[in-house]
């Protein structure tokens, strides 16, 4: 991962074509060597920012810790940074659990934070653990430190695993013309690229084409200089408008700034290396990346940021990006810093007079409470140091947080104060505020978190409402596959037919609740969706149901589901691309080929779950069950921080008989996930036959994760079975879930 999310893209701007002639016809990438001569005070700006720096060749003038025979020391370890003549070396940990030289081949990012890589002999570059907090000493900073402390071998993030694997996981966004090269019959890489660093092309797109318009020869007839992407700003012109306190756009045109800048600075999973969109026949990321939606394991309920988001998902909610905000309104393109002083990026539309302390901030003026960013661009430090502004802008809500527990910045700041003191003070502030007390779409993330009864009509009427950002929409609908009914439904079917392809892609994964024959009414649609990650979802997600779908529906499954397996083979290098290819083998009874996909899955990665678990179901299938619980509990070693592993094996030990040993393996599931209500229920139902006061306890403990009445009538159930005492009482707190007629049977019991 990035040791400094790299900020923006470049403006459009003039190159030299010095060194090229005139029959140059495709465009390629030329280098930024080319750029300086027409383009002097652009290049000095780049020289030393963020993008400049975003990865370099470990030398005397990149490197910025200290490698002067530094040691740092670990868990009673010592780590060791020292020179071997020019080339610098670390002493550390490797997976086999011996201390070992590496050297350091390249540096990653300078500030707060630089992180180096080591390469390996099969072409992996792969991020040691340790790095340089590069900050000044007076701010805790010039010292080594681990960036994952409790990271063990077993971890996706461990050092010398995929989670740190540069050609994967960085290499993308931090070079420029990057190709992976991965060889999936070996395991290795031969990467590429044609600049080290984030340079003028990463942003522009390949410049021989400019280069030939910018000598006036023919031969191009793009509009954009010889480029075929747009990075001007969406708004050319704000205006004044009566009743409005901030400025307004007079018109929204649609360029390609965003897009482009997304490509590095969203959490999204790259498809291919094709990057149609920035070759003027596509103008969207989702030809080339799938990008993350507005999921409980990356954002608050309200969206606020929680995992490293960079930036995309939560500008995307914003109403600066539906006013058509562009990156470039507030960050300099080429010196990636802010465009002009912080006090005033707000102020270049927002009208100063109606936003003073007096009617707006309510605290001093010319303090840190009283910027902007404070209270609507909260801060999460990500990597021990480095911290990031939300690009949500949102209204601090600490109404919400009393009710669903999302942050909110006042408190945050006021720590011996709660939320009820901070709703009643912005309260006092703004008495006629339309954002207090308004419905908020985080009720309906938070309704079906804990699986509320009403979560899935709650989800329905978010998908389907106007006023929200697409984003949203698309991530409501994502939710609704565990609240399969007729509002649903609804909202499902409106949504693939949307013009927002965020919405359309929240679709494919909420439409999982539904039969065959109804989710292919649903998404057989999608399947002729101009975008690659729609229609190749879709394709992925129908293919599970492919022996049951007739001769003319598989034709017009095939090509989409050929784009999807060619994703996967990209990803192969992951165990989800090997696992995604056994899952469309297996459900097309090439069977042999689906065992050596996540067979090839586990070897690559042995700690991913999915291939044990979905190898093991397969096994199951065929008859194999013991083959299958042999594999889990491979899977177990390898991966002992997995709930999923134990309860599948519990699973597998019930189907042969084995009910002690099996609870003991739904015990240990629930142990590990503890916020798994499932898990907690089917151990509660496991103990029945051997300890009934421990099952009640442990299905109580399903109903107070889950709040799911069935978890409640379990328990219920389960204390009357077994004479408890306590069934009078889960009796009387089931009556307000529970119709009559079954209190009534129950009570009968007692």
């Amino acid at each position: 991962m990035s040791s400094k999310i790299i900020t923006y893209a470049l403006c459009v701007v003039w190159i030299s074509i010095s060194v090229f002639s005139s029959n140059t016809v495709a465009a390629d990438f030329v280098g930024n060597e080319t750029c300086v001569d027409c383009h002097k005070e652009e290049v000095e700006a780049w020289i030393g920012s963020d993008h400049d720096m975003a990865m370099k060749h470990a030398d005397k003038d990149s490197v910025f810790g200290d490698f002067n025979d530094a040691s740092f020391e670990f868990e009673g370890k010592t780590n060791r940074f020292f020179r071997k003549g020019k080339e610098y070396w670390v002493n550390i940990e490797g997976p086999d659990g011996k201390f070992n030289d590496y050297q350091i081949s390249y540096t990653f990012g300078f500030e707060p934070l630089q992180q180096y890589m080591v390469e390996f002999d099969d072409g992996r570059i792969q991020l040691i653990p340790f790095a340089w907090d590069s900050r000044s000493a007076e701010e805790g900073g010039q010292r080594w430190y681990h960036l994952y402390p409790n990271m063990k071998k077993t971890d996706e993030f461990y050092w010398t695993n995929s989670g740190q694997n540069w050609n994967f996981m960085c290499a993308d966004c931090h070079s420029t013309d990057v190709k992976k090269n991965y060889d999936i019959k070996t395991d290795t890489y031969n990467t590429t690229w044609s600049e080290i660093n984030v340079s003028c092309e990463a942003c522009h797109g390949p410049a021989s084409e400019h280069l030939i318009w910018s000598n006036n020869q023919e031969g191009v007839t793009n509009q954009h200089y010889g480029f075929e992407r747009d990075l001007s700003k969406s708004v050319k012109e704000w205006v004044f408008k009566e009743g409005h306190t901030t400025l307004q756009p007079k018109q929204i045109q649609a360029t390609d700034q965003i897009t482009m800048c997304a490509q590095c600075h969203s959490r999204r999973t790259q498809l291919n290396e094709d990057q149609a969109h920035i070759k003027g026949d596509s103008k969207t990321l989702l030809d080339s990346y799938l990008p993350s939606l507005i999921t409980a394991e990356l954002y608050h309920n309200d969206g606020q940021i929680y995992d490293e988001d960079y930036v995309y998902g939560s500008f995307m909610q914003s109403k600066m990006a539906k006013k058509g905000v562009t990156c470039s309104n507030c960050h300099d393109p080429h010196t990636t810093k802010l465009s002009i002083p912080e006090e005033a990026i707000c102020s270049q539309c927002h009208i100063a007079s109606e936003y003073t302390p007096e009617k707006h901030t309510f605290h001093e003026a010319n303090t840190e409470a009283s910027q902007c960013t404070t209270c609507h661009m909260s801060e999460t430090t990500y990597m021990g140091v480095d911290a990031r502004r939300d690009h949500s802008w949102q209204i601090p809500r600490p109404d919400l947080s009393k009710n669903i527990g999302t942050p909110n910045v006042c408190t945050q700041c006021h720590e011996d104060k709660d939320d009820s003191w901070a709703d009643k003070q912005v309260g006092q502030w703004f008495p006629d505020s339309p954002y207090r007390n308004q419905q908020h779409f985080a009720v309906a993330f938070y309704a079906s978190d804990i699986n509320y009864r009403g979560a899935g009509d709650a989800l329905s009427y978010t998908a389907q409402d106007a006023k929200q950002a697409g984003i949203i929409r698309g991530s409501a609908l994502q939710r609704l596959s565990r609240f399969p009914s007729k509002n649903t439904l609804v909202a499902l079917g409106r949504a693939i037919k949307h013009d927002d392809e965020l919405i359309r892609l929240g679709a494919v994964q909420g439409s999982a609740g539904y039969s065959a024959y109804d989710r292919w009414q649903i998404l057989s649609p999608l399947l002729t969706d101009n975008v690659l990650a729609i229609r190749s979802e879709a394709a992925g997600a129908l293919a599970a149901y492919w022996s049951d779908l007739n001769p003319l529906q598989k034709e017009q499954l095939t090509a989409p589901l050929n784009e999807y397996i060619n994703i996967q083979l990209f990803n192969a290098d992951r165990g989800f691309g090997r696992t995604n290819l056994g899952n469309v083998y297996r459900s097309q009874g090439k069977l042999e080929k689906a065992e050596q996909a996540y067979l090839g899955a586990i070897e690559i990665e042995p700690y991913f779950i999915n291939s044990y678990v979905n190898l093991a179901d397969m096994y199951r299938t065929q008859g194999k069950e013991n083959k299958g619980l042999e594999l889990l509990k491979e899977g177990i070693k390898a991966q002992p921080n997995s709930g999923a592993l134990p309860y599948s094996a519990g699973l597998a030990l019930l189907r042969l008989e084995q009910k002690k040993e099996a609870s003991q393996y739904f015990r240990k599931a629930a142990e590990i996930e503890k916020q798994n209500s499932q898990y907690w229920y089917v151990y509660g139902l496991s103990m029945e036959p051997f300890d009934g006061a421990a099952a009640a306890q442990a299905l109580n403990q399903a109903f107070e994760l889950s709040g799911d009445p069935q978890h409640l009538f379990a328990q219920c159930d389960m204390l009357l079975k077994n004479q408890l005492k306590k069934a009078a009482q889960c009796i009387t707190q089931l009556e307000q879930y529970a119709p009559k007629n079954v209190i009534d049977a129950l009570k009968q019991r007692l």
